[in-house]
């Protein structure tokens, strides 16, 4: 494929079921190895835009692959993180603390119904004509980083891992998730005012 920051795209979507399989291996390093590639692919999201810039490869296969594979690759992680039995944690040497399955549950369901919310009413501008008006914000790129380092850490995560560890994942995962409902709220709100101009 001639066109690298495509290339990119494409390897980030390929590397998803490679995620869930390392995910699930009955090994003592599969959470860390599982970390490792989703922030590899994390990286390579970054990379294919800042080359698709740079080298002036942008496509409209690229405009349309590129926010499909990242909503793919969060949403899966962010399953694999639900699916676990109990997230647990510890907290001193003594004591091993389970987490109820909501604290996990609800920032994810409120990140993923943001995206088919946001994703759905982009593609409505975009019949309208008026795709530029719900482009990604500077609020989108934080919370997307956010959220970006919390899956990383929670993939991580097992029972042996410390406290501070697991709680900075949730409370990023939670920063994600206000976030998330702060910036559907700007682009609901721009979405109405286009509606409003056509409906005079």
């Amino acid at each position: 494929m001639n066109n690298l920051p495509n290339f990119l795209t494409f390897v980030r979507i390929a590397i998803i079921p490679f995620l869930v399989f390392v995910f699930y291996l009955p090994l003592p390093w599969a959470h860390t190895a599982a970390s490792f590639i989703f922030a590899l692919a994390a990286l390579t999201d970054w990379l294919d835009g800042y080359l698709a810039r740079s080298l002036k490869q942008s496509t409209k296969l690229g405009a349309f692959l590129d926010p499909v594979a990242d909503k793919l690759m969060v949403s899966v992680a962010l399953v694999l993180i639900v699916g676990e039995p109990q997230f647990q944690f510890v907290s001193l040497p003594s004591a091993v603390y389970s987490v109820p399955i909501p604290i996990i549950t609800i920032p994810v369901a409120i990140i993923v119904s943001r995206e088919i919310v946001v994703s759905s009413l982009r593609e409505w501008m975009a019949e309208m004509g008026k795709r530029a008006t719900v482009a990604v914000s500077q609020l989108g790129k934080i919370k997307t980083s956010a959220q970006m380092i919390a899956v990383v850490i929670l993939l991580y995560c097992t029972p042996r891992s410390h406290a501070f560890i697991a709680i900075t994942g949730y409370m990023l995962l939670y920063l994600a998730a206000i976030l998330t409902i702060w910036s559907m709220s700007i682009y609901l709100k721009v979405a109405w005012l286009e509606l409003k101009d056509e409906e005079a």
